[in-house]
């Protein structure tokens, strides 16, 4: 089975750059998008992530991250699409701006790490980013799926490889395209931390960590893991795909 991969902005951050780079680029403002990738093929309705339920529209920050914002529904039309819809929801991780329009999904099945459960329900102080209101409905509707392997198979063609970077029950999704296999990070990235300048590099990293991680050597691993794994790795945050229609 083989899948195309439709990115579609349903919200955007701005904020230090740090957040994204790890030790690099502090005092820098930059804007993220935040995306829902719509997965195209086979018989089911799969989206990853949700994104924000209202998201900021302007010119400043489209301009910025080179493409266009939607709303959850405008985004889906986009591809003849409406909520109840969607088949299957694979999250990435649970912080709010990744979940915020699962209410909307009702028929949806939503996988999600068990990890991601916990601390939604009991967030560090540390952690503001965890809100449970965004998914007690779904949960209340016996929608979520928790995942507890290292790595599974959520339909023919789609799987998850548990990679604990960003939160301790990050999810990131390899997904087999015409183009050979596809991951999208399960640990909030831009490009720049898969493939950093040069002078980075000649200080022998050959990626960098999340600007917020659970642990920086450990997340250094995993990137490199997911990069071994992958014919293609695309960031979660990285502005490039804001004006693409698809990938795959």
């Amino acid at each position: 089975m083989q899948y195309t991969i439709h990115p579609i902005v349903m919200g955007s951050k701005v904020f230090d750059k740090g957040m994204m780079t790890y030790q690099h680029d502090y005092g820098q403002s930059y804007t993220i998008p935040i995306y829902c990738w719509y997965i195209e093929g086979g018989d089911k309705k799969i989206l990853i992530d949700t994104g924000e339920m209202q998201p900021i529209k302007s010119e400043d920050r489209e301009r910025a991250i080179g493409g266009p914002i939607h709303t959850f529904e405008e985004g889906l039309a986009k591809y003849g699409l409406v909520p109840a819809d969607i088949d299957i929801i694979i999250h990435t991780h649970l912080h709010n701006d990744h979940c915020e329009n699962d209410y909307k999904c009702e028929n949806a099945e939503i996988y999600v790490h068990e990890k991601e459960l916990e601390h939604i329900h009991n967030p560090n102080p540390l952690d503001f980013r965890y809100l449970e209101d965004y998914i007690e409905d779904v949960e209340e509707n016996g929608q979520l799926r928790l995942i507890s392997a290292s790595e599974q198979e959520i339909v023919p063609g789609i799987r998850v490889l548990h990679t604990p970077a960003h939160t301790e029950g990050g999810l990131s999704v390899f997904i087999e395209t015409a183009k050979g296999t596809v991951a999208i990070t399960g640990f909030c990235i831009i490009d720049e931390n898969l493939n950093p300048p040069t002078e980075i590099r000649a200080q022998e990293m050959e990626v960098i960590p999340p600007g917020t991680c659970i642990n920086p050597a450990e997340s250094y691993e995993i990137m490199l893991k997911v990069k071994s794994m992958a014919d293609m790795v695309i960031a979660l945050h990285e502005p490039m795909y804001a004006s693409m229609d698809s990938i795959g």
